[in-house]
């Protein structure tokens, strides 16, 4: 039986395995710590396939920088962290280009358009479908200037096949009647769906691909290694776990690992953050996403979660909740009367990528290397995709998705 090392037990790793063990495969998985907290609990629970539009500073004049003078602002950039940013945000600086940005538009469609399906489907596979909600998501404006600026991302994202229609303030007070009344526009985006818990997703996954045979192997990766016949990856203590294939998904940590086999990636931990309100779960029937204010919130079974802002601070900065606890202050203006009892902060290093695309793909150096990294806020939309690509790859299956703008070695291209 051929045999595929994963590194990282996030929802990409875990996904890819019960993805590979479909197909025959032996699974082992390596992971630092299995039971504990990642990018993929901390999600907002939407499965966002409306989010084709890649991230850009491009046109928007001041905003950025007032919002780096601002410490709780929706961007913060650490002082400390600030130089070794410039590779990342000049690559940044291109993506405004009209072919780099049509061309990246294009290729995060591909991902979503097929997301849901792919995502609904593995949910059936681990006996939990029920935990799905497909009940669309709302964008509400509190102006009609932020509205008439949002019309280019919106007419793009219809391009890419988005499906969505502007809703009347009479029916979003229909539809989440616990919104203030501030608000002059809405739109909904009708394939959004949310789920009730990302972390039981997650769990389901372990638990799922621990039955079905899969090894588990506690250790720091220190790096990845071919031996001629095999190829695995190191570990701290110098235990070496080797099979046919090895995929590094370990998150935010994956340019480590890419860079130990010669390929270079850049990656960037966009720190979010969120707050979980657990007495206040039935406040919305669907995701919200505040345009001008720059975050969302979402009724998950475990309770309203509000979340957004990016902090680039690195992967061992201490975690700033003066960030979650602004953004339960204008959650208050949105939702009054919010029960703050019990309240659960969190912060969690999403990978991000200038160009807003993960890496999926073979090692140019080495096709017995795969990886699945750098989904940004889109891990959890995209996990099942993601495995369904890797799966192709296993089986020497040419993908339907054309795979090359997700190559790691985009990055050694000028």
């Amino acid at each position: 039986m051929t045999h595929m090392v994963i590194v990282g037990a996030g929802i990409i790793g875990l996904a890819s395995a019960e993805a590979a063990q479909r197909r025959g495969w032996k699974v082992t998985l390596v992971d630092r710590a299995f039971e504990g907290d990642r990018a993929s609990h901390g999600n907002a629970g939407g499965i966002a396939v409306s989010e084709c539009v890649p991230l850009s500073l491009a046109g928007m004049g001041l905003k950025p920088l007032k919002w780096l003078m601002d410490p709780l602002g929706p961007l913060s950039i650490r002082p400390g962290h600030a130089l070794s940013l410039y590779p990342w945000f000049r690559a940044l600086s291109k993506v405004a280009k009209p072919k780099n940005y049509a061309r990246i538009g294009n290729a995060l469609a591909a991902l979503n358009n097929r997301s849901l399906f792919d995502f609904e489907a593995m949910l059936g596979r681990l006996g939990i479908i029920g935990d799905l909600h497909k009940r669309g998501a709302l964008t509400v404006y509190e102006t009609e200037e932020a509205f008439e600026e949002d019309q280019t991302n919106w007419t793009f994202k219809r391009e890419r096949g988005v499906v969505f229609r502007n809703v009347s303030i009479d029916e979003l007070r229909i539809l989440e009647p616990g919104l203030a009344p501030v608000f002059k526009r809405a739109v909904m985006i009708e394939q959004w769906a949310h789920i009730d818990d990302p972390k039981r997703i997650v769990d389901s996954l372990r638990s799922h691909v621990r039955n079905a045979g899969a090894e588990f192997i506690t250790g720091e990766a220190a790096s990845i290694v071919d031996q001629g016949t095999r190829v695995g990856v190191m570990l701290e203590g110098g235990r070496f776990v080797d099979g046919d294939r090895v995929l590094v998904s370990t998150g935010a940590w994956s340019a480590r690992l890419s860079q130990t086999v010669g390929d270079n990636a850049l990656l960037e931990s966009e720190r979010g953050y969120n707050t979980t309100l657990p007495n206040c779960a039935t406040r919305l029937n669907r995701e919200v996403i505040f345009s001008e204010r720059m975050f969302v919130a979402t009724p998950l079974a475990i309770g309203l979660r509000i979340g957004g802002a990016a902090e680039f601070a690195g992967l061992t900065a201490p975690a700033n909740y003066g960030r979650s606890a602004t953004l339960l202050k204008l959650a208050h203006r949105y939702l009054p009367n919010l029960d703050v009892s019990e309240a659960q902060q969190w912060m969690g290093n999403r990978p991000t990528t200038p160009d807003s695309l993960p890496v999926i793909g073979a090692s140019p150096r080495n096709d017995r290397i795969l990886y699945a990294f750098g989904h940004g806020h889109l891990g959890l939309t995209q996990a099942a995709t993601t495995a369904e690509l890797i799966g192709d790859l296993l089986d020497r299956k040419r993908p339907e998705v054309d795979m090359t703008p997700y190559s790691i070695a985009r990055f050694n291209r000028g």
